[in-house]
């Protein structure tokens, strides 16, 4: 994106959080993504004459579970209201949800832009039904319409214009799906549109108070098609600016294999949504034994963990933060320090060997095969100097997952990896070394501390791999420094 500091870009977000729950919003319907459309339905979903809603006391506690992770203040007596629009894809002409009486406000989520802290405040969380899903890709002269999406559980989360680029936008998406995912209120899969973002962008002059002509993008799938979306439009506008051409409130749509949005609609044109309560749904009401509930039953957040492992556990920050981005990961890490006090190991290993060998084979954490005992077992051989971190990694841990029944000693010891640390022996090799090159001796002697690395390659050499690196070195330098 072509930087322009005569201008700023002012940003605010509308995430929509489709909710796990096991049944929908306000009817007895199983909520599944993928299934046949228009076959998880019910009367109730279709707007069907005399059905009357129930709502899904679950939706509640989800939506509490995110304004409690993001500070927010949470409503006593919470009302529906009926949002009246007419489309193809809402069969009972509206949708249920909260107008002016949303279950939190205020509230503000951080997230990290290289070494710096940033805040995002929000404006609300509220609770409403999804509408069905329209498909213009399949089809080239009809429009085709799933219901099955119909009356879904979501909760939409509304933030401050606080964000100034499509790279803070991209940090705080992400850090907002890490939440909803450790909060196990949503997948998170922007893909399969369970979370969904719209955008409102506008731009004005740098140092100035009053914001630009805003206008909202809608339709982007991804993280970075956010990013891309808010960047095209960033520029956009800023042309319309120097060239003199008003930017219109509008609703636009983004086109992903272009990389660039075009016009929806006018705002001025847009659908007057005639909100009324709700006649069918009592107030629903969260007291405060209700909301200690919520409370006692939420996991410990990714903000919470990073302090407990690096204050605690002695790890850096990059550590923490890279155990931390993944709930089942951080799990499995938690798990593991109960088993082994090498904690930086620990996290060297989740780092490294197992998020490689995760990403070589295309898995996800949870289909990961080896328990955190075995991972355990691996990191005590290297403590008593029986295994080499290098043999560990690159030829018992590969082995291990394909058996991760059989204990990690005894597939070294088949495997001949087990590290010779006897120091008879030992002094053995170290003396072979070194007689092998008595010139050398004398130059090592005479200050060229280098050739250690030459001694070791024999000891190493002779030993056939199997040599204790660190008593090896200790001997040979005691020996080196004798001769």
């Amino acid at each position: 994106m072509t930087v322009n500091n005569k201008y700023e870009a002012v940003i605010g977000l509308e995430v929509h959080a489709q909710l796990q729950t096991k049944s929908k919003a306000f009817s007895k319907d199983p909520v599944s993504y993928g299934e046949k459309p228009n076959t998880m339905v019910d009367p109730v979903s279709l707007g069907h004459p005399g059905t009357l809603p129930v709502f899904n006391k679950e939706v509640v506690a989800m939506a509490l579970k995110m304004g409690l992770a993001c500070e927010a203040d949470i409503r006593e007596v919470n009302q529906f209201a009926r949002k009246n629009y007419f489309y193809a894809d809402l069969p009972k002409g509206y949708q249920i949800t909260q107008d002016d009486t949303p279950i939190c406000t205020n509230g503000f989520v951080e997230y990290k832009m290289g070494d710096e802290t940033k805040k995002v405040r929000l404006i609300r969380i509220h609770m409403e039904e999804d509408a069905g899903k329209s498909i213009h890709d399949l089809d080239p002269f009809n429009t085709l319409i799933d219901l099955n999406r119909c009356g879904v559980p979501l909760i939409e989360i509304v933030t401050m214009p606080d964000l100034r680029s499509g790279d803070e936008a991209f940090a705080y998406l992400m850090e907002m799906r890490k939440l909803v995912r450790y909060l196990d209120v949503c997948d998170g899969n922007m893909e399969e549109g369970s979370l969904r973002c719209d955008a409102n962008i506008s731009v004005r002059l740098r140092g100035a108070e009053e914001y630009g002509q805003k206008v909202e993008v809608k339709n982007m799938n991804s993280m970075r098609n956010v990013k891309k979306a808010i960047e095209f439009e960033i520029e956009r506008q800023i042309d319309c600016l120097e060239t003199g051409i008003e930017i219109m409130h509008e609703t636009r749509s983004f086109d992903a294999s272009k990389g660039t949005t075009f016009s929806m609609r006018s705002k001025e044109e847009a659908n007057d949504y005639r909100y009324f309560p709700e006649p069918d749904l009592p107030p629903v009401i969260v007291d405060e034994a209700w909301l200690n509930e919520v409370k006692a039953s939420m996991p410990a957040l990714p903000k919470e963990l990073t302090k407990i492992f690096t204050k605690e556990l002695g790890l850096s920050e990059y550590d923490a933060t890279v155990i931390t981005e993944d709930k089942q990961i951080a799990l499995y890490f938690q798990n593991l320090t109960k088993l082994t006090k090498n904690y930086k190991a620990a996290a060297n290993w989740i780092i490294g060997p197992v998020k490689s060998y995760l990403n070589e084979k295309a898995l996800h954490f949870e289909d990961f095969p080896l328990p955190e005992q075995k991972i355990a077992e691996i990191i005590d051989l290297i403590d008593e100097g029986k295994l080499s971190f290098t043999a560990a990694s690159q030829k018992l841990f590969p082995v291990m997952a394909q058996s991760p029944e059989k204990p990690a000693k005894e597939l070294a010891e088949s495997l001949n990896l087990i590290q010779d640390s006897d120091e008879d022996t030992l002094s053995g090799f170290v003396l072979e070394a070194i007689q092998a090159y008595p010139e050398k001796v004398k130059e090592y002697q005479a200050g060229k501390k280098g050739l250690m690395g030459l001694f070791m390659g024999e000891v190493m050499k002779r030993s056939k791999g199997k040599a204790d690196p660190k008593k090896a070195s200790a001997i040979l330098q005691e020996m080196l420094d004798k001769a």
